[in-house]
C-alpha cells in the first residue's frame, strides 16, 4: 500500500493528538523539525560543553557527495570577535545576546588541488563551490535540529560578504563562509511561519 505525503501527515497528526508513547522517534523527529524557530533573542545563560559538542558531533556526522567532509567550524564565544561579526552580518546587533556563535566554513581544497590558485568570493564560477556549499548547508541544518533537541536555540544567518568576515577569522581566501550559526537558550518564541502544503511542492513520477 502506497501512503501520499499528505495521508501521511495526517496519521501523524492523528497519533500526535492521541500522546502517542516517547518511543515514537519518528513522530517526535517531526514534532521538534516543526518547532524549530529562528531565534533573535537570547537567555544570559552559558551553553554547556557537552552540548555545544554533541552539536558538533551532528555537523560531523552528516552526508557529503564522495565522503568529501568539506566543512570546518569556528566556535565563537569571545564577545569582542562576535561584535566583529555581528556588525560584518549587516551590524545585526541582536545577534550579541547569544552566548556563542558557529561559523561555518567550506573547504574547495577536498575538491581542487592546493597548487591551483582559487580565490572565493560571492561570483566565484567554480562548480566545486556550488558543491561544498551544498554539503556544508547540509551539516548547519543537523547543527540547528540538534540543537533543538537539546532544547537550544538557534538562527542562520549569512547577511554578509566574503572579504568582511573572513579578516576577523583570519580564514584563508580559498575557503567559503557558508554561514554563522547564533547558539543559546532562546528568549522569544515567534509564530509559525507560513509553509506551502506538501501538495503545492510534492509531484510523482514527473514534474
Amino acid at each position: 500500500m502506497t501512503i501520499r505525503l499528505g495521508g501521511l501527515y495526517d496519521i501523524m497528526v492523528e497519533l500526535e493528538e492521541k500522546r502517542v508513547p516517547s518511543n515514537r522517534k519518528d513522530i517526535i523527529m517531526l514534532k521538534q523539525i516543526e518547532n524549530r524557530r529562528s531565534i533573535r533573542k537570547y537567555l544570559n545563560k552559558k551553553v554547556e560543553q557537552e552540548k555545544l559538542i554533541q552539536v558538533l558531533e551532528s555537523a560531523r556526522l552528516a552526508p557529503s557527495g564522495s565522503n568529501t567532509q568539506p566543512w570546518v567550524f569556528i566556535v565563537v564565544e569571545s564577545g569582542e570577535i562576535k561584535e566583529k561579526l555581528s556588525m560584518a552580518d549587516h551590524q545585526q546587533k541582536w545577534m550579541m545576546t547569544a552566548p556563542v556563535f558557529i561559523v561555518c566554513v567550506a573547504d574547495i581544497r577536498c575538491r581542487i588541488s592546493e597548487d591551483i590558485n582559487v580565490r572565493l568570493d560571492e561570483n566565484s564560477p567554480e562548480p566545486e563551490l556550488k558543491q561544498i556549499i551544498r554539503d556544508t548547508a547540509i551539516a548547519i541544518e543537523h547543527i540547528l535540529l540538534e540543537a533543538e533537541h537539546l532544547g537550544l536555540a538557534t538562527c542562520w544567518t549569512a547577511w554578509f560578504e566574503q572579504n568582511a568576515v573572513r579578516p576577523i577569522l583570519n580564514i584563508p581566501e580559498d575557503k567559503y563562509v557558508c554561514g554563522i550559526i547564533t547558539l543559546g537558550y532562546g528568549d522569544e518564541m515567534p509564530k509559525n511561519r507560513p509553509r506551502k502544503k506538501l501538495e503545492e511542492m510534492v509531484r510523482y513520477e514527473k514534474w
